[in-house]
């Protein structure tokens, strides 16, 4: 387990040296980066999705019979009349290139670096009515304040731009797509993406039960210090509560918790085109808990869970109480009030991952840019054992009612 852990975290600090240097990417003429960014995009597809399906597993087998078709009594129709409405917003050329099928690969090409060349419609391109019909789709779907996390992440791509000497080229408020798959129905399977730098979100919608996963935030700078957007801040409560978990722990159970690697790199392993990562649990597992910290541990769970609109959000913490006592907390780095650290949060239905990053876009102005630091920040859900995108509960529907191909 050692030995896997350090080859990650060796893996993923030569993935993000290879992305330092942002200065390359803006070097020579607009056409030049264009084709390099395509070219770099078509081999993270090819490598991403050489291998099916899967899904994140801790062995390699998918444990069977954890995820079923059943009635939430949670209504999605708001978010069916909001992508409706979505897409009755576009030209016809726009939601020619807008649209898959359910089934199409496109779910699993995301990708947070800001060179990734996107499907789908961008805010960029949209009129004003049509931005406020993909905004109307995002407030249809998720919470309140994961609609706040959203704009904020996208907010917050400005001031990058900003400390960038204004490239609004490479980042920006507005450089996010949309795609929907399948057709938006009460009784048949379909969902949207929204993807962007630090933004990820993947929305399946089966009847009335919901797939927020996929789920990818994050961003650099975590606070606009100064600019258009000063004050805005993402991701404070999921770092304190992180913190305060493993400041909680008893000594013997903080031992188990921290993992004997250096936090020296980026350590998140679920980020994109990952969908079939082997991560074994580790860390200490919550059914040691006393009563007290496993309702902390619940509660940091809420954070990431409570970006769903409250009624799916509801029944996806119902999920993961159910495998309370089967949570593993992990945790890398230091355990002061001021560290940088990644903590791991893994259960069959659940991992999420929190992140301090190595500096990419502001290493130009970090004190040490070969360490990780509190500015760059990535977190990441995913759903375990073959449902990320929906798709066990996609599997399930097409075993029940054949659909030609």
């Amino acid at each position: 387990m050692k030995t896997r852990l350090v080859l990650l975290t060796c893996f993923f600090f030569l993935i993000g040296a290879l992305l330092l240097d942002t200065s390359a990417f803006s070097q020579g003429p607009a056409v030049d980066r264009s084709e390099r960014f395509r070219a770099m995009s078509r081999d993270a597809e090819t490598r991403g999705l050489a291998e099916a399906f899967k899904g994140v597993t801790s062995d390699g087998s998918v444990v069977p019979g954890l995820f079923t078709i059943r009635s939430t009594g949670v209504s999605t129709e708001p978010a069916r009349k909001a992508a409706s409405a979505f897409l009755a917003s576009l030209t016809d050329a726009q939601r020619a290139r807008t649209t898959f099928p359910v089934e199409d690969p496109e779910w699993r090409k995301w990708m947070n670096q800001h060179f990734y060349i996107r499907q789908g419609v961008g805010f960029q391109e949209m009129t004003e009515a049509q931005r406020e019909a993909a905004v109307s789709l995002l407030r249809a779907s998720l919470s309140a304040k994961g609609l706040q996390l959203t704009r904020d992440i996208m907010r917050l791509n400005h001031t990058l731009g900003e400390l960038n000497n204004n490239n609004f080229v490479e980042y920006g408020e507005w450089l996010y797509w949309i795609t929907l798959m399948g057709t938006p129905s009460a009784t048949e399977p379909w969902g949207w993406q929204l993807d962007g730098h630090h933004a990820i979100v993947n929305y399946f919608v089966l009847g009335d039960q919901v797939v927020m996963t996929p789920l990818f935030v994050g961003s650099e700078p975590v606070i606009a210090h100064a600019g258009k957007y000063q004050g805005v801040a993402i991701l404070q409560d999921e770092q304190k509560k992180g913190l305060a978990m493993i400041q909680a722990l008893p000594e013997p159970q903080r031992r188990k918790a921290i993992l004997p690697v250096s936090k020296t790199g980026n350590n998140n392993v679920g980020e994109a085109f990952k969908d079939n990562v082997v991560l074994d649990y580790a860390g200490v597992r919550a059914a040691d808990f006393a009563p007290a910290q496993r309702e902390q541990l619940v509660d940091l769970i809420g954070e990431y869970v409570g970006n769903m609109d409250a009624g799916h959000a509801r029944v996806r913490m119902e999920e993961v109480r159910r495998h309370i006592d089967n949570t593993w907390f992990a945790w890398i780095g230091g355990t002061e009030d001021n560290s940088v650290f990644y903590y791991r949060i893994h259960s069959p239905v659940i991992l999420i991952e929190f992140d301090h990053q190595l500096p990419v876009g502001l290493r130009h102005m970090a004190a040490n840019p070969r360490t990780p630091d509190r500015e760059h920040v990535h977190a990441v859900v995913r759903t375990p054992n073959g449902n990320d995108y929906g798709k066990d509960l996609l599997r399930q529907h097409y075993q029940r009612h054949p659909h030609a191909n």
